[in-house]
């Protein structure tokens, strides 16, 4: 199963079950063994075959990194520690001092001020574009760009961008097309076969799946993640071989929780829809979303996450929030367990109430996160808070 050529022919759902795996030889374990341990003994005389957990090359994480690189249809995998240090790693490998960087407007907040506040400091300029405005994109554009980053579907207002224009522009340029696709795995959207040139997960989220591991993780060519693992050794962000062990056993069940949770999230979000109480519906599965036509012919499933509008504003969700019996009040995302998370509490909490208008986020927005509870059960939750 270790085999490129092999594990390229197979489905994502066996994938997710085997690829990475060594071969399964008389008396092997079926389960991934884990190798809790710093040190691993060192051939005399050479430094090739060197292990070490800091250099992410030690065996559990080169199980789980084959596995990701197989799912995404990558040459190469790399986790991290966490999707933050994911997407530092992975600009940084791209980027130096009097480079130009075009980003997304349209962006999970913690990554906005890594982009505006960490990366201007070290000389790297940033420019911030609305993703949807016509030819936004290449009237930003500078001699000095090297790269363009997006987050598709978006945190949190669901958008989807359509990543073939894109792509054409950037290859045409010159420059990387850097997409973190968090929101949707590798189960509902793979941004290389799209024309994407690295991708970035919070492994935290659906890759994981159960709300009880923190990771990341980059994609692309074999060069370009070398690059990354190497800012990973000296920035120290690598996970431990527990976090790379549970990461690689929530992987397994990847395909058959996300499919659960794209039809939870579509029956939830059509009967949203019908409600007076709620103003809006953000599902890309929705034929009124404005980028659904996008999303049909991009994506495998609309995803698991959905937001709502409620009428009454930030009261309605104050009161929303504290009636709901199943759906619990937490950040993250992505995991077994239904979650609602108010955005100017958490990600834009940093953002006053006009700016976070200005960028689909009023007042009254809830995130839903769609576990694998009964829909019929979450609806009666939801209709039970709206009441």
């Amino acid at each position: 199963m270790s085999s490129t050529r092999r594990t390229r022919t197979l489905a994502l759902p066996t994938l997710a079950v085997h690829a990475g795996e060594p071969a399964h030889d008389v008396d092997s374990p079926v389960a991934t063994p884990l190798y809790q341990s710093v040190s691993f003994v060192q051939e005399i005389g050479t430094s090739d075959g060197l292990l070490y957990p800091r250099y992410g090359n030690t065996p559990n994480a080169e199980v789980v990194q084959k596995k990701l690189a197989a799912l995404d249809r990558a040459e190469a995998a790399v986790v991290t520690s966490s999707g933050m240090g994911a997407t530092a790693c992975a600009l940084m490998a791209l980027l130096r001092p009097g480079d130009h960087l075009l980003a997304s407007r349209d962006i999970y907040g913690g990554t906005q001020r890594l982009l505006t506040e960490e990366l201007t400091s070290l000389g790297i300029d940033v420019t911030l574009v609305d993703p949807f405005e016509a030819r936004g994109w290449r009237k930003r554009m500078r001699k000095e760009t090297r790269a363009v980053y997006i987050e598709s579907p978006v945190n949190p207002t669901c958008r989807v961008l359509d990543l073939k224009p894109l792509s054409y522009l950037t290859h045409e340029s010159g420059l990387a097309l850097v997409v973190d696709s968090t929101f949707a795995s590798p189960i509902n959207l793979r941004p290389l076969e799209h024309g994407a040139d690295v991708v970035i997960h919070s492994a935290t989220k659906f890759l994981n799946g159960h709300h009880d591991v923190m990771g990341g993780a980059v994609l692309g060519t074999a060069s370009y993640v070398e690059e990354v693992r190497q800012k990973m050794i000296m920035w120290g962000q690598v996970p431990d071989p527990f976090a790379c062990w549970m990461l690689e056993r929530g992987l397994k069940t990847l395909d058959v929780r996300v499919k659960r949770q794209n039809e939870n999230a579509l029956r939830i979000a059509q009967w949203c829809a019908e409600r007076k109480e709620i103003r809006a519906v953000h599902y890309p599965g929705l034929e009124d979303h404005p980028d659904h036509e996008v999303a049909v012919d991009q994506m495998d499933g609309f995803g698991g996450m959905l937001a709502l509008e409620l009428s009454g504003g930030g009261r309605a969700a104050d009161r929303f929030v504290r009636k709901l019996r199943i759906i619990r009040h937490a950040p993250s995302l992505g995991g077994v367990d239904s979650l609602v998370s108010e955005p100017r509490y958490t990600s834009h909490t940093h953002l006053t109430s006009e700016e976070r208008a200005r960028m689909g986020v009023p007042d009254g927005f809830l995130r839903l996160s769609v576990g694998l509870e009964d829909a019929a059960d979450l609806i009666a939750d939801i209709e039970h808070a709206l009441h």
